[in-house]
């Protein structure tokens, strides 16, 4: 795997050369665009609107417009960016993890012990560890600045890039005006959420989530390539929406099927099953408790074939 950047870590005055790798990658199936009549690949040409000319992608430059002006930035004027210039994860502070957002998250990435002695990354990692805080980090990583933490995972630094104060947006809905008009929740009701919420209580396993739907649509690619004509599904046994007349009986019996599901302490065993694509059992919502006309369906997509040239 290529590092995606190499510098030092500037720790006080202490310099600990590392390299950057992306610690996260994308499983999602990529598709092409292509002409629905005869499966043709459609392609995007980078066309210049004053000449008329297809222009190469080495002849493009990023340009900004202010009201009717436009200049022009290249690759180069960014490089002189004093920022963006150093090659160092700057370390700003320490503070504890926990007052750090999670909405604030962005890319992680791997930083790699680099250079003779390791010993910098060693103290690095061990006093991270020892004092339980994440250092505030900024970097220029792909020409731009970012703010970023600093933490230990099995023993090896991590950088997290995260957004800037400034691009997390206040929250405009009027959710609060919504909860201020809605009905007071009884004892009894929290009494069963809470139960409810207990038997699906566990330690979080991020692989015991697996994402069904690209399993799915790598199936419905692989029957396609063996000359399949039609995916069929089975399609979740659901009820159908009605109102909400017993807010407490939805709840009961959410947690009676869990116990019979045996779904005490372990909530990936409920994505497991729907891993599995068999109607799945209702397990219900805060506003299930509603008309039970279960059904089941089968879909099939039809697939087109190219028509011969």
């Amino acid at each position: 795997m290529r590092p995606l950047w190499s510098g030092d870590i500037a720790f006080g005055l202490v310099s600990v050369p590392v390299k950057l790798y992306s610690a996260t990658s994308s499983h999602d199936v990529s598709f092409h665009q292509v002409h629905v009549e005869d499966g043709g690949r459609v392609r995007y040409e980078r066309r210049c609107e004053v000449c008329g000319k297809v222009v190469s992608y080495e002849d493009i430059a990023k340009a900004y417009d202010d009201e009717g002006e436009r200049v022009i930035v290249t690759e180069d004027d960014l490089a002189t960016l004093p920022t963006a210039a150093k090659r160092e994860i700057q370390v700003l502070s320490f503070v504890p993890g926990e007052q750090v957002d999670p909405i604030l998250f962005e890319t992680s990435y791997y930083a790699e012990p680099a250079g003779r002695s390791p010993k910098a990354y060693a103290l690095l990692e061990r006093v991270l560890g020892e004092t339980g805080r994440v250092a505030v980090v900024s970097f220029a990583l792909r020409g731009k600045a970012r703010l970023g933490i600093m933490r230990v995972r099995e023993g090896v630094l991590v950088v997290q890039a995260i957004h800037w104060a400034d691009e997390v947006r206040a929250l405009e809905t009027d959710a609060t005006a919504a909860l201020a008009d809605a009905p007071d929740v009884t004892a009894k009701e929290l009494a069963m959420a809470t139960a409810l919420v207990e038997s699906m209580a566990g330690d979080f396993d991020p692989a015991e989530y697996p994402d069904t739907y690209t399993d799915e649509l790598r199936e419905l690619i692989d029957a396609k390539l063996k000359g399949g004509e039609a995916f069929a599904t089975e399609e979740k046994q659901e009820e159908e929406m009605g109102d909400v007349v017993d807010l407490v009986a939805a709840l009961r019996r959410s947690v009676e099927e869990r116990k019979k599901a045996g779904g005490s302490g372990s909530s990936g065993s409920t994505m497991g099953r729907a891993a599995s694509k068999k109607p799945a059992a209702s397990t219900g919502t805060a506003s299930t408790a509603k008309s039970s006309t279960a059904k089941t369906s089968t879909r099939k997509t039809p697939a087109k074939k190219p028509k011969a040239s």
